[in-house]
């Protein structure tokens, strides 16, 4: 009996340079047409929330379904432009300052603004975030010094982790911003275990882990799975789908034929996939699986639908792996246009209201830099102090680091 010969399979996009994209494989859902579930809902019944796709904002700029029935005020809607805008103008800066020579490495969220912002924004002081490197979002939004970010990202002698961290790998945990680790995956089981200390404790806050597709690989996402599931931990674990990992397309992590949602399911955690370009469904599900948390009802797991618009790092050239346009073509949109639309319709916001909001952001962010500049770039070589490396590891310095200090002259 002859045996058909096995065949290695090896995922690939349905678009190159030089190929439009097929977006087909998204399998969108209508506006609205996606059911808002009661918060104590038993994981296995959100199976077709984990398959399908939340959306609020239609086409139009319009508010549908169940998942708008309690929109955001009118205030917070501009909280959320604002912060957005602000961090698009930032990262534009950042990039440039990078070309410049003036920093080694810039990573920036252009497309995927809405989603750290919009579930910010939907939580609590003292809830903690561990976040991946396009989250700086969630900093910006509750108006951390730019000044700050930015002498990290410079390494200079204002730089507030002494250049002790790479480029956008910020520490700020008074802001609920957990130590950024340039170890992918990490950070989903440390979001676990805070949570479930949390619960230990009697606290009230909860937790939200940052994942992209490509880390969804690792080993440790599928333990901070396991854990939150069997401790039911206060957690919110947050997978942005922006379709590339580097040049390596999110089929490769798992996502083709199934949703990245989907392993929750078997992993008994209610998931839900989401419009990531969407502020009003982030914010909504957002809010959602907070209530979750903090009712005891256990871990959220969501992923959210996006685009990286921009290069993976200043390092990459997208335009050799994947075609050029591809974020004009996307089907989920920009979500700053998008917000704007509805804003408009809503009668809160103009066209002439938004082009001053850029132009006091764009103000603010360069004063910023101005400021930050003046303390030292990697172009001018006034870096953070050499002498910082022998601190904040011992109480009393050991007399051989001592030795040490004095030999390098600080």
């Amino acid at each position: 009996m002859t045996q058909t010969p096995l065949k290695f399979y090896v995922p690939e996009p349905s678009g190159r340079p030089g190929q439009a994209t097929d977006f087909s494989y998204l399998r969108l859902q209508p506006a609205g047409a996606a059911r808002k579930p009661p918060i104590d809902i038993e994981p296995y019944d959100t199976r077709d929330l984990a398959i399908g796709l939340i959306r609020v904002l239609d086409d139009q700029g319009n508010a549908q379904g169940p998942w708008a029935e309690d929109p955001p005020d009118d205030e917070l809607l501009r909280r959320g432009m604002r912060a957005m805008v602000k961090t698009r103008i930032f990262d534009a800066r950042m990039v440039i300052a990078q070309r410049q020579k003036k920093t080694s490495f810039y990573m920036q969220c252009l497309g995927e603004e809405a989603i750290a912002i919009g579930q910010s924004l939907a939580l609590r002081e003292g809830d903690m975030h561990f976040p991946s490197y396009r989250q700086q979002g969630l900093l910006i939004a509750q108006d951390y010094p730019l000044f700050d970010m930015m002498c990290q990202i410079f390494s200079n002698d204002q730089d507030p982790l002494k250049g002790r961290q790479l480029p956008v790998l910020y520490s700020v945990p008074e802001k609920g911003f957990f130590t950024l680790s340039g170890n992918l995956g990490t950070q989903m089981p440390q979001a676990v275990g805070w949570a479930m200390a949390s619960a230990i404790k009697g606290d009230t806050r909860i937790a939200c882990g940052w994942i992209g597709d490509g880390a969804t690989a690792e080993s440790d996402y599928q333990t901070a799975l396991l854990f939150a599931h069997v401790y039911r931990a206060p957690v919110i674990l947050n997978v942005i789908n922006n379709q590339w990992a580097i040049s390596t397309f999110q089929s490769v992590a798992g996502g083709e034929g199934i949703t990245l949602a989907a392993r929750g399911i078997g992993s008994n955690l209610a998931s839900l996939r989401v419009d990531g370009n969407d502020f009003l469904a982030v914010h909504a599900v957002s809010r959602w699986a907070a209530e979750r948390a903090r009712n005891n009802h256990g871990a959220t797991l969501i992923e959210w639908v996006s685009y990286r618009a921009g290069p993976h790092s200043t390092s990459d050239d997208p335009s050799k792996y994947r075609p050029a346009d591809d974020w004009s073509r996307f089907p989920l949109g920009d979500p700053i246009a998008r917000l704007k639309q509805h804003m408009i319709l809503r009668g809160i916001w103009s066209e002439p209201e938004h082009q001053e909001l850029q132009k006091a952001c764009e103000a603010e962010v360069v004063a910023a830099q101005k400021k930050a500049e003046a303390h030292g770039t990697l172009a001018t070589g006034r870096t953070s102090s050499v002498a910082t490396m022998f601190e904040d590891v011992y109480k009393d310095m050991p007399a051989h680091l001592r030795r040490q200090r004095q030999e390098l002259g600080v």
